[in-house]
């Protein structure tokens, strides 16, 4: 629990945890004040203070209104680190490397997928393998292909015909993050990943067939390709079993290079290295292979979803119009230029449950939303709603261009199947309109919306502090989970 780490309220948005002890400078953490006494249920608030003890790091450590406990940073947190002095650390970007999410939009109205959403569903969940260890067996990659996949990201997907061009121009750092080695992979992550490539995997991860709902600003919207009733896709998944590994490999590897380069730190599993070091170069070139593998897995997953529209519609890719909207990385570190002091630096910027929310008119904002700004995917839970926003510049000032990536959980697994026992969460989300269709009664259980924070107090949250601005509600009418 945190109930003993110093909170000062600034505004209704932000919170400060004071620099003290060890600390190298202070928490800042965006969330309202109805959020405090559950934050002090969990150890989110001191992983927050024990990130800020980190050497080299840069401005504050930060913390999204959808922070809960995670491995050594929080979930949610993120932190700038010097690259001359700073570290980096693989509890800062987490085991799911590269979880992300991607929202699809079709020229599609609602009325005219009524009465299909269940055979879409249906045929969904045949079409994409879901669940824990979920793999294919019609589509197993051998490690030199393997490798390039790992090298070239969503790229190699396009080239090898699941996908077109013009979806690389709609993902973070166009689908493939540079200085990727495939060399530093480890034999046992290559082979958790050989077959898992265009699978959903288990735990939150789904996709997600919904409409939109409501739209707050009609001049974002349009500009994004939005449009009310409009039918649209979610995806979210992450790296599988071969990002797990790597995370899990280079712990190892990291708690050793702790003890060599002296670190004093407040809890093990922030275990890092000088980011300039070998031990540090040699993860980050791993992470980004890891990540790669994640952008090219949900790149492979909007073909099947694309195939999945064509066979239950009877229509062609034209009249579908399932375009990519945009696709953002939650779990990553990534090399970026901000400015600090009134100066460009080059810094590590760690975002662990978080979202890149950059503005417009920023230079790797794609030219088709320079005017709108980057747009940002907040999935929901799976019966209430999703939200679309866009980044700004008050995010580059005071975030390094982050903000929030979900809900945030509020029950753990245990406790989710705990309040779910004797009931049919099928059922009950039916009733509502939605249909569900898990790999097993446990999975579904444990994602029960009660399991998450409401997604709209967060989002008016980094509204409402100008770290990212609304553009319009997303509601879901069939589901596919892990």
């Amino acid at each position: 629990m945190s109930v003993g780490i110093k909170l000062r309220q600034l505004d209704a948005y932000r919170w400060e945890i004071p620099q003290e002890g060890k600390m190298r400078t202070r928490g800042l953490i965006f969330c309202a004040a109805e959020m405090i006494p559950a934050l002090r249920q969990d150890q989110s608030l001191q992983q927050v203070a024990n990130v800020a003890t980190l050497p080299g790091i840069v401005g504050p450590s930060l913390a999204m209104p959808d922070i809960h406990w995670g491995y050594g940073f929080p979930i949610g947190g993120v932190a700038a680190f010097d690259l001359a002095t700073g570290v980096v650390s693989p509890g800062g970007v987490g085991y799911d490397i590269n979880c992300g999410v991607r929202l699809l939009r079709t020229d599609l109205h609602r009325s005219e997928i009524a009465g299909l959403v269940q055979e879409l569903v249906d045929t969904l969940f045949s079409n994409i393998p879901s669940g824990l260890g979920s793999r294919r067996r019609d589509f197993k990659l051998a490690p030199p292909t393997l490798k390039d996949v790992l090298r070239y990201g969503a790229a190699w997907a396009v080239k090898n015909g699941f996908g077109n061009a013009d979806d690389l121009l709609h993902i973070e750092a166009g689908g493939c993050i540079k200085g990727a080695d495939p060399e530093l992979i480890s034999g046992q992550a290559l082979e958790r990943g050989h077959d898992q490539l265009g699978t959903l995997g288990s735990g939150n991860h789904f996709t997600e067939i919904g409409y939109v709902q409501e739209i707050f600003d009609e001049t974002l919207a349009r500009a994004l390709g939005v449009f009310l009733d409009q039918v649209t896709v979610i995806i979210h998944t992450g790296s599988r079993g071969l990002g797990h590994q790597v995370c899990d490999d280079h712990i190892k590897k990291l708690l050793q290079a702790s003890t060599k380069y002296g670190f004093d730190l407040p809890d093990r599993q922030l275990c890092c290295a000088p980011i300039q070091s070998p031990e540090g170069e040699e993860y980050l070139a791993a992470m980004a292979a890891a990540a790669n593998f994640a952008f090219a897995n949900r790149q492979i997953i909007t073909h099947w979803v694309r195939e999945t529209f064509q066979q239950v519609l009877g229509l062609g890719p034209k009249a579908l119009g399932l375009e990519l909207v945009y696709d953002v990385a939650h779990n990553i570190a990534k090399i970026e230029t901000h400015t600090v002091n009134g100066r460009p630096q080059k810094l590590c910027v760690h975002r662990k449950g978080a979202t890149r929310a950059f503005p417009a008119h920023h230079p790797e904002v794609p030219a088709l939303y320079q005017e709108t700004g980057q747009p940002v995917l907040i999935p929901g839970d799976m019966g209430r709603y999703s939200y679309l926003l866009v980044g700004t510049q008050q995010a580059m000032e005071e975030t390094f261009g982050s903000t929030c990536h979900g809900a945030g959980r509020i029950l753990s697994r245990h406790q989710a199947l705990k309040r779910a026992r004797g009931r049919s969460i099928v059922k009950e989300l039916a009733a509502q309109g939605i249909i569900i269709r898990g790999a097993g009664k446990g999975t579904v259980a444990e994602e029960i919306p009660e399991a998450y924070k409401d997604v709209e107090q967060v989002v008016e949250v980094v509204h409402g502090a100008g770290i990212s601005r609304k553009v319009a509600k997303l509601h879901p009418l069939g589901v596919i989970k892990g």
